[in-house]
């Protein structure tokens, strides 16, 4: 008798339930999940995954493509693999550093079954290079594609901007300088135009070149904040595409004792663990909740079962850096 037909046997469960229980699959009670388990232990039961893969056809194994990484994509990064393991996936981490060649290797390994999805956290081919691959697996996107190339799980951060404007105009701010990031990015269009929309809505000035910054990362935010100083006029606040570049800002603004927030006002984006270290008012981006939603966008396919999922929403984090503004 084989071990799988003896932990049949012993369990009492159908040869279904006990490769349910195998193949890591949630459509199993947790008493069933015990006991199986348990025997399995007993028996020294090890899964031969070729096998398992020619039965389910899945290799149980998911893609994560990224140009680079860092502590924000990190967070999406993490919560993604906890949570494809919650549903006996592994994952296979693809890092192109920006080469177009090396991240369709991950593409071409989707294409050979070596993986069964693909979540995109960053990428630099072609949305519509990429989409092609899709007939060989799910494929779902962090970062935002556009014309619904690629089904993305990203955020409208012209959303978390209103906030941080509304907020800023409440505490009587009007000269607000536009940190931001890289200019191709669609969240940067997003939140250009959220921004110009914004002003104008408020009877305030656009300021379409003098108060606004390519920043990206911490030294930008610097040579941000020393152009703004050496400028004709100070502005009274200024909003960032995220904390990295508000922590630059802030960094020089001290360096140049410039008051914070009686002089300047300061405001970043996704509420990393530094920014309530040093006090700067932020914008919390649910960074990790959309990993979960990434996820269950490709169990939809692979699992064959659409999964609920809450509405996300941003959330302004008042702190330090920003304070009523005396005119």
């Amino acid at each position: 008798m084989s071990k799988f037909d003896e932990i049949m046997k012993r369990s009492g469960y159908s040869k279904a339930t006990v490769s349910r229980v195998i193949n890591h699959s949630p459509h199993v009670s947790d008493e069933a999940r015990q006991i199986i388990t348990d025997i399995m232990k007993q028996l020294n039961y090890i899964p031969n995954r070729n096998a398992v893969s020619l039965s389910t056809g899945q290799t149980k194994q998911i893609g994560i493509v990224t140009s680079t990484t860092g502590e924000i994509i990190l967070t999406f990064m993490n919560q993604f693999i906890d949570t494809a393991m919650d549903f006996g996936f592994q994952t296979i981490i693809y890092t192109s550093r920006g080469d177009p060649e090396i991240e369709l290797q991950a593409f071409e390994d989707l294409r050979s079954k070596r993986v069964d999805g693909l979540v995109i956290i960053a990428c630099v081919n072609d949305p519509r290079k990429l989409k092609a691959y899709m007939e060989y697996g799910p494929i779902v996107s962090w970062q935002r594609m556009g014309n619904d190339e690629i089904p993305s799980v990203a955020m409208d951060q012209a959303e978390g901007y209103k906030l941080a404007l509304e907020h800023l105009v409440s505490r009587g701010y009007t000269r607000i300088a536009n940190a931001f990031g890289r200019a191709e990015s669609l969240n940067t269009q997003s939140r250009r135009e959220a921004y110009e929309s914004f002003m104008k809505s408020r009877g305030l000035h656009v300021w379409t070149e003098a108060y606004q910054y390519s920043v990206f990362s911490s030294s930008d935010g610097e040579e941000a904040m020393r152009r703004m100083a050496e400028g004709p006029e100070l502005p009274q606040a200024v909003l960032c595409s995220n904390d990295y570049a508000a922590i630059g800002i802030l960094s020089e603004a001290r360096r140049r004792n410039i008051q914070v927030p009686e002089q300047l006002a300061i405001v970043g984006f996704d509420d990393i663990e530094l920014s309530r270290v040093l006090g700067i008012t932020t914008i919390h981006n649910p960074i990790a909740e959309q990993a979960t939603q990434a996820f269950h966008q490709l169990w939809a396919v692979l699992g064959k079962m659409e999964l609920q999922t809450e509405q996300l929403t941003y959330q302004l984090i008042e702190r330090e850096t920003t304070g009523i503004h005396k005119t």
